[in-house]
């Protein structure tokens, strides 16, 4: 974890992750279809692809008690091991920074307001990137808990420099927005179509789970421009889509990498703008291809030799004769 955050910035992130999808759109980089399992209120989730020599895959559990992400990467031809990474700071950056890459085609240039929904662990690298990609003078922060989003204000105010204000409800955190990004764990949508300015941009990263729902079905009436990270994540495992498409209509949803091939930007006419992320395999790879590649560079991390093969004990595989 230290050495991920010594080696690579927002900024650095969202380049790369920009690259990735570029890759993807020339046909150059493939994404393994998400793998879920529900356990409870846990779950484990399983993403990977291929990116240029690379295969990797990242899994990770999300309990109660937390998380411990692992990002494994393997030579494409040889299979070698190259690379383990500790992934949560990784996560990090790479749920902020498709946000970013998403908001920099998406979003009005001028965007100076942004809403945020949601304080934890995702929350700060959110605004982050939103920081690093438009002109944004002013923070409105929502939380269900006041304590939560008051703390949350002072942490952005100190550590970004940024006005920020605490928002009693949603709709007060989405008035004169032009990004609304939303980061949360609810299982019951709590943003509706009229909450959002004309011209808005939405980013919402957290349903990502078939039991979670972050925004209205009315929401799709006006988005004008609908993104995604991976079609067949959201397909799958996206409430919020699959309910909205159920039968028809997913010629209207674009994948990411193929609006920057066409050059797509927000026009003039456009009213929302929606960007959903799942989380996807190369955005993952994208990121730890270039930080394995900086370790080696700079001689940190730790050498792991490649495993040797050995047989395995078979001793007393024989089943025992009948009496």
């Amino acid at each position: 974890e230290a050495d991920v955050v010594q080696l690579m910035d927002l900024k650095e992130a969202i380049a790369a992750l920009e690259g990735a999808l570029r890759a993807e759109a020339r046909g150059e980089a493939q994404n393994m279809t998400k793998t879920l399992l529900q356990y409870g209120k846990n779950n484990l989730h399983a993403i990977g692809g291929k990116l240029d020599k690379l295969v990797g895959t990242k899994t990770w559990t999300h309990t109660q008690g937390g998380t411990c992400p692992l990002l494994l990467l393997w030579g494409a031809e040889d299979g070698s091991l190259v690379a383990v990474i500790e992934a949560f700071a990784l996560g990090n950056l790479r749920t902020g920074g498709i946000s970013g890459v998403a908001a920099d085609w998406m979003a009005r240039q001028d965007a100076r307001v942004m809403a945020i929904v949601g304080t934890g662990k995702q929350a700060l690298a959110q605004v982050g990137t939103m920081l690093a990609v438009r002109p944004i003078e002013r923070l409105q922060v929502h939380s269900p808990r006041k304590e939560s989003r008051e703390a949350f204000a002072v942490k952005v105010r100190e550590e970004l420099g940024v006005e920020a204000v605490a928002c009693a409800s949603v709709a007060e955190a989405c008035k004169g927005a032009q990004i609304v990004t939303l980061v949360t764990r609810a299982a019951q949508p709590f943003l509706t179509a009229g909450m959002l300015d004309k011209g808005a941009h939405l980013n919402a990263v957290g349903a990502i789970a078939p039991d979670r729902e972050e925004f209205a079905q009315d929401v799709f009436s006006r988005a004008t421009l609908v993104a995604v990270d991976n079609l067949s994540g959201v397909q799958q495992l996206s409430r919020e889509f699959t309910t909205q498409y159920a039968s028809s209509g997913w010629d209207k949803v674009v994948p990411l990498s193929r609006l920057i091939a066409s050059a797509r930007r927000r026009s003039g006419a456009d009213d929302v703008s929606l960007f959903k992320a799942m989380g996807m395999g190369i955005s993952d790879l994208a990121l730890g291809a270039e930080l394995a590649k900086r370790a080696r560079e700079r001689g940190m991390g730790r050498v792991i030799p490649q495993p040797t093969k050995q047989k395995p004990r078979l001793a007393g595989a024989r089943a025992k004769s009948a009496a």
